[in-house]
């Protein structure tokens, strides 16, 4: 389903002015998955001010003070300041003043990230030994070898759900050492669509291989649905990269496998290369981080300790 053809279903269901049409100006210029997001964060906007009988466009300055002090209340302020950027950007599409640029709302916000304190909740990682586990589990179905090279390939991509369910065969460069080079050729950080390489082990390569041997060739996308034993041409949705882990990882009797999500193989392997002694700008590459700060985030959970690493460099362990 286009991201058109729902902007426009959903805009015939409401009310008041039609800022849905501005959104559609953003095709093509945005990845489906950012105005799909700008529509939810927006429509929560105004969803809030029909409850509290505020006008959403043009809003006044209390307006957005007060819808910020009240999702503050029970969003991590990422999700409050990314609300607030899909809010300006519609009101600067439409020609309006931008609210959300006043002094009082930065210090609204600055009071809803001061008042957090619970930090915000990261996907368990999966580690490398787990992920093994999980594969060791894995039936001999086709569901079973199509999940496994979802796993052991998201695993070693550091892979975004997008970008696995985005893999073509010709991004597959089959090297003659028996691994793989892939090409991710578009991803979050990257919308201009520069591309970068990533590279698997042997073992992940022939997990790969035997995904392709069971489907066939002459499908576009590398990973597909399967509808009655079947391989379905067209491409997978991002969900099934999510179910694939925590079935797995419930499959595997992994403790706290219900923590798992759709981020754990990244989160995972990003923390692997920490531990395995990789530096900063190894694992940036590995995994197509732009800032240094992000990637932090990524690691703050790793089971990581410097000091028995320096202890044991300097002959004390």
């Amino acid at each position: 389903m286009s991201t058109i053809w729902t902007i426009m279903t959903l805009r015939a269901k409401s009310p008041g002015p039609r800022w849905e049409e501005q959104l559609l100006r953003l095709e093509g210029a945005y990845a489906p998955s950012t105005i799909r997001a700008y529509y939810d964060d927006v429509r929560s906007f105004v969803d809030w001010c029909a409850r509290y009988g505020r006008v959403p466009f043009p809003a006044e300055i209390s307006t957005i003070c007060g819808f910020v002090d009240e999702q503050g209340g029970r969003l991590v302020p990422t999700t409050v300041r990314r609300r607030l950027v899909a809010i300006g950007k519609l009101h600067r599409m439409m020609g309006m003043l931008d609210p959300t640029r006043d002094e009082d709302v930065r210090l609204a916000l600055r009071r809803a990230i001061r008042s957090r304190t619970k930090p915000p909740q990261q996907a368990r990682g999966m580690s490398r030994t787990q992920l093994r586990d999980v594969l060791a589990v894995q039936p001999d179905t086709p569901w079973g070898i199509r999940d496994s090279a979802i796993l052991a390939l998201g695993f070693e991509m550091l892979a975004r759900r997008s970008e696995l369910v985005a893999l073509r065969d010709d991004d597959l460069d089959w090297r003659s050492d028996g691994t793989l080079r892939v090409t991710i050729r578009r991803s979050k950080t990257d919308q201009a669509g520069l591309g970068r390489y990533v590279f698997t082990s042997r073992e992940t390569a022939r997990v790969v291989r035997s995904w392709i041997d069971w489907r066939g060739a002459d499908f576009e996308f590398l990973f597909c649905p399967i509808y009655q034993g079947q391989a379905v041409r067209r491409d997978l949705n991002s969900v099934t990269v999510r179910r694939a882990i925590q079935k797995g990882a419930a499959r595997a009797g992994l403790q706290f496998s219900g923590e798992f999500r759709g981020h754990s193989l990244r989160v995972g392997a990003a923390q692997e290369l920490l531990c395995a002694g990789h530096d900063t700008v190894a694992i940036m590459r590995a995994g197509g981080w732009k800032s240094v700060a992000t990637l932090a985030r990524y690691l703050e959970c790793a089971e990581h300790n410097v000091w028995e690493v320096t202890g044991r460099s300097m002959g004390l362990r």
